[in-house]
């Protein structure tokens, strides 16, 4: 027996229970700004920290430098023939705040190709863990890999003014980016296709060489590869993924430590590894109910059952926005007009007509509408990309524009380490009698 484990679980179980009746039973105490819940359960509402590159409204989703999905989706450069945004456009937006000309897209494209070599040592890590990693750790992995190429980290040693950060941090960013669909490629295909890798094609764009890498020549999926890197690049600050890069990049760790944290909050199942969560739970659906396209009641049961369980409905409800995803209705939007008909993408549809109604009756849910995991993997999986384990590596290749584009905002502007206050639950049970005093 544990001895240490076991007086742990002396002091833990009940301090727990004490809390959710404190937080039941003054929540709404005020600790200074802030109330005893926001304290307790993930300082949701609260604002501490200035992210440049997108904001998220509770009613109207998301917008970046200002603009909707919707809007992008029609205003940002597209490839030759394209009918989605290159993800470049969206990177230009974010990190200048002004919408990009095709030529600046085009220079973005050719900047990351001639950035784009991976070392051999970086493959050579990922080779030498097990066939069973996750792609997860294999992706973090490589990233650290490639931290040996860190110019900030280089500069910084030698000694650099703080008004010169933000440059060294846009080198390693870009050179990042450029390289990580050959990394996210090269796992892929060392994980699920036998170690027989692609070479890129230099003539093709960031989101479309990535495809190709993986193995992929249809123009539909580097149109659905285009529109995935777009629409998952940024979802603002406080965001775990966006937060953690944030965060230890505060502490002047070069991008590539940051973005590993990031990479390693993503990997959670209550952020990036949702999406995946999704499918599983979609396809455990469709073999209960016999396989083929269900009914709508079949499903409306099958929700029932799920919550009855004691479990979750995954890809809906997100912790902010208190509407369906604008992210989610533009994988809707592709699928009516690109894929038509799919058995998975339609139970997705029919999920969407009688979950929110189910969720919301239950009195617990403040949004029961979907948010992008709902849809992603179902777009994934027709295009016959069915490793769902890998779903959240893509993910994190488009977060990097995001968190790259903020990570080289705060350098530039100069923000400095990240380092909140913290309380006891003893301290707030003093606030509480003192607050109970006063009334």
């Amino acid at each position: 027996m544990d001895k240490l484990k076991e007086k742990f679980r002396e002091k833990a179980t009940p301090l727990a229970a004490e809390i959710k009746t404190l937080i039941k039973e003054h929540g709404d105490v005020k600790l200074g700004e802030y109330t005893v819940a926001q304290v307790y359960q993930g300082m949701k509402g609260m604002i501490g920290m200035v992210t440049e590159t997108s904001r998220l409204d509770p009613e109207e989703g998301i917008r970046f430098r200002g603009y909707s999905i919707p809007e992008l989706r029609k205003q940002l450069p597209k490839a030759p023939g394209g009918t989605e945004p290159l993800p470049e456009g969206i990177f230009y937006l974010m990190l200048i705040g002004e919408l990009p000309t095709q030529d600046d897209v085009t220079n973005i494209t050719h900047e990351w190709q001639r950035r784009s070599n991976v070392p051999k040592h970086v493959f050579d890590v990922i080779d030498k863990l097990p066939e069973s990693t996750h792609p997860m750790t294999l992706f973090c992995t490589a990233i650290l890999a490639l931290q040996t190429e860190s110019v900030f980290a280089k500069a910084y040693s030698k000694g650099i003014n703080k008004k010169d950060y933000w440059e060294y941090c846009y080198e390693d960013a870009m050179n990042m980016i450029a390289r990580l669909p050959r990394v996210a490629a090269y796992i892929y295909r060392k994980k699920y296709k036998g170690g027989i890798h692609i070479e890129p094609d230099h003539k093709l764009d960031w989101a479309a060489n990535l495809a190709h890498m993986m193995g992929f020549e249809e123009f539909d999926v580097k149109r659905l590869m285009r529109l995935y890197m777009t629409i998952h690049v940024d979802h603002e600050g406080g965001n775990v993924s966006a937060h953690s890069t944030h965060l230890v990049g505060s502490a002047l760790s070069d991008p590539y430590l940051a973005f590993t944290a990031g990479m390693a909050g993503l990997a959670g199942p209550l952020h990036g590894l949702a999406n995946q969560e999704v499918l599983h739970w979609i396809m455990e659906l469709k073999e209960a109910l016999g396989g083929g396209l269900p009914t709508e009641q079949q499903i409306e049961e099958y929700i029932k059952k799920t919550l009855a369980d004691g479990k979750v409905v995954p890809g809906y409800g997100h912790a902010v926005l208190r509407k369906t995803d604008p992210r989610f209705a533009a994988q809707q939007d592709f699928y009516r007009n690109w894929i038509k008909h799919d058995d998975i993408c339609e139970i997705v549809q029919m999920i969407y007509k009688v979950a929110p109604p189910i969720l919301e009756s239950t009195g617990k849910i403040k949004n029961p509408w979907p948010n992008v995991d709902a849809h992603s993997g179902a777009l994934l999986t027709h295009y016959g990309i069915h490793e769902h384990d890998f779903y959240t590596v893509l993910f994190g290749v488009s977060r990097a524009l995001g968190v790259m584009a903020s990570l080289i905002w705060d350098r530039a502007l100069g923000h400095p380490i990240e380092r909140p206050g913290s309380v006891t639950t003893e301290n707030i049970k003093a606030k509480i009698a003192a607050a109970k005093a006063k009334a």
